[in-house]
């Protein structure tokens, strides 16, 4: 199948599913938090904690723009990973490790909180990767599982 037949199918299937087309032809999923930023960036990190992944980072990017005097708004990466996940991915394609550890943007816009992350699906495409479909299987369901329990109404 073509590129733009390609497009054109993820594209009628993300408006099917609510998602925008832009954020289909990018590979990203993205969620809606009732939360705030830094509670729903706090409730993925505890579900991280509780997961055999671990944390490798928490850059918070609206803090840093006011230490240099600048207004952002609210917007918090976590950076995370299992390497038993990640690592056949990179044995696969040692490119792939530019976008491991995995990472979850949590942000505001247009007075909402999103969880937006890239895709398994998009990841394995990008690089090219064949035969390692178990990997992107548990990371796909690791990132669904975590976001899903950050965003939940449930304490």
């Amino acid at each position: 199948m073509n590129m733009l037949a390609r497009t054109l199918i993820g594209s009628a299937a993300a408006i099917l599913a609510g998602i925008s087309v832009s954020q289909a032809a990018e590979g990203w999923i993205i969620k809606d938090s009732p939360h705030s930023v830094a509670e729903t960036a706090d409730r993925l990190e505890a579900a991280i904690e509780e997961s055999p992944a671990k944390l490798v980072a928490r850059l918070d990017h609206q803090k840093n723009a006011k230490s240099v005097g600048l207004d952002m708004s609210p917007a918090t990466v976590l950076f995370f990973g299992n390497p038993k996940v990640g690592t056949p991915i990179m044995q696969a394609n040692p490119r792939a490790a530019l976008d491991l550890p995995l990472r979850v943007l949590v942000w505001e816009e247009h007075d909402k909180v999103r969880v937006g992350y890239l895709s398994a699906e998009a990841l394995a495409e990008r690089y090219g990767i064949q035969g390692a479909e178990e990997a992107f299987s548990n990371m796909d369901k690791a990132l669904n599982g975590l976001t899903s329990k950050a965003i939940s109404k449930e304490e």
